[in-house]
């Protein structure tokens, strides 16, 4: 088992000064020697919050901060095998009216065909995922 990072935990360690070597160590020490990941996703994501940074200064120690972090933990790409779940899984709730955004839609569906769980700090979208575990960073 691996373990996706959502953005939502990589935002909080960066509001809270940590260094992305700071992250992994506890990430480590709550999950264990786990394969670390970051979907392409929850980059877009990072890198849509360094540009909407209040000031310049603030957009650079973010950039620094996403940059380091995806230095030191791998990009899941989004594969074929990823668009194909997400289709099956995007009609399934949406027949059901239980869709959800499709960005954590497609972060999930990553974790999924990679057989990982995700650690986040809001499971409810994640918790309408059938099949895959989701972790609550606090």
């Amino acid at each position: 088992m691996g373990l996706l990072i959502d953005s939502t935990v990589i935002i909080h360690a960066e509001r809270k000064h940590l260094s992305p070597a700071d992250l992994v160590a506890e990430l480590i020490e709550r999950w264990g020697d786990v394969e670390l990941g970051i979907s392409v996703m929850s980059a877009a994501e990072l890198f849509h919050g360094c540009r909407r940074a209040e000031t310049p200064a603030r957009r650079v120690r973010r950039e620094e901060f996403v940059e380091a972090l995806l230095g030191a933990i791998p990009t899941a790409l989004v594969t074929l095998a990823v668009a194909r779940l997400f289709g099956e899984l995007d009609a399934r709730l949406s027949a059901r009216g239980r869709r959800i955004p499709t960005s954590d839609l497609l972060i999930a569906c990553t974790a999924l065909a990679r057989g990982d769980d995700i650690v986040t700090g809001d499971r409810r979208h994640f918790d309408r995922v059938p099949g895959l575990t989701a972790h609550a960073l606090s």
